[in-house]
C-alpha cells in the first residue's frame, strides 16, 4: 500500500512539472516583415546587372504565398516574402520562424531545391513553388 501511494505522488509530481514546463517564448522568435504587394503575379526589374523578379502567387490552404528574388551577376542574393498567410495569429507565428529558415536555405542552395520546414508545410510548399517560378522566369528573362 505504501508503494502505491508513493508511486501516485511521484507520478503526480512529474505530471505537474511536465505540464508547467515552458518552451521557447514567442518573443524570442524573429519577426518577418511583409512587404506591400501588387496585384500582378510576376514582375521583373533590372538595374545594372541586378534582376528583381516576383514569383507566382501560390494559393495554399491558409492563404497566398509569394516571394521576390534578387539576382546579381547570376547569383541569388535575396529572397523577400511579398505575401504570406496572415489571417490568424498562428499563421503569423509559423511565418515568423519558417521564412528566415527558408530564405537561408534558398540562398545557400542557390535554387528552390530546399527542404520544407517542419510545422510549416503549406507555407514551405508555397514559398518553394513561388521561388521556383521566379527563378524560372529569371532564366528566361
Amino acid at each position: 500500500m505504501r508503494r502505491v501511494i508513493l508511486t501516485l505522488v511521484v507520478t503526480a509530481a512529474v505530471l505537474v512539472l511536465l505540464l508547467g514546463y515552458k518552451t521557447a517564448s514567442l518573443k524570442s522568435l524573429p519577426t518577418v516583415a511583409i512587404a506591400p504587394t501588387s496585384n500582378s503575379t510576376s514582375k521583373a526589374g533590372t538595374t545594372k546587372g541586378t534582376k528583381t523578379i516576383d514569383g507566382a502567387v501560390v494559393q495554399t490552404q491558409f492563404g497566398p504565398v509569394q516571394v521576390r528574388v534578387t539576382i546579381k551577376s547570376g547569383k541569388l542574393t535575396e529572397v523577400v516574402p511579398l505575401q504570406l498567410p496572415s489571417d490568424r495569429s498562428r499563421d503569423q507565428e509559423i511565418a515568423s520562424y519558417s521564412v528566415p529558415i527558408l530564405r537561408s536555405e534558398a540562398l545557400k542552395a542557390q535554387s528552390a531545391q530546399i527542404d520544407m520546414v517542419s510545422g510549416a508545410t503549406y507555407t514551405s510548399q508555397g514559398y518553394i513553388q513561388s521561388l521556383q517560378a521566379a527563378l524560372d522566369q529569371a532564366r528566361g528573362a
